[in-house]
């Protein structure tokens, strides 16, 4: 069974809960509860390390917050019309031969 750590703002969370998935032994469900202090405001982002190698395995964020989800769509948004402005721009420049 391997040996696992979660892991978040770089602090040792504990264990996760392993179980082999099959008959092959070649497949693991893990299952990690998160501490109520890990989700707060804003982007937490969480890693699953081999403890023994040290080698990061898995990661994922997790984005909490009114006011941080207000902002995202704002900047998707923005980025959006920043891109369709450069496909319009793009489009022109090759119809005008590429010079």
């Amino acid at each position: 069974m391997p040996d696992l750590v979660m892991t978040w703002r770089d602090e040792e969370l504990g264990a996760p809960e392993i179980a082999a998935v099959g008959e092959d032994g070649g497949r693991w469900a893990i299952r990690f509860p998160l501490p109520a202090e890990c989700l707060t405001d804003g982007v937490q982002s969480f890693t699953l390390l081999d403890r023994r190698s040290g080698v990061k395995l898995a990661a994922f964020a997790l984005i909490a917050g009114e006011p941080l989800a207000e902002d995202l769509v704002a900047e998707v948004a923005l980025l959006r019309a920043e891109l369709d402005m450069l496909k319009r721009a793009f489009r022109a420049h090759c119809a005008e031969g590429g010079d």
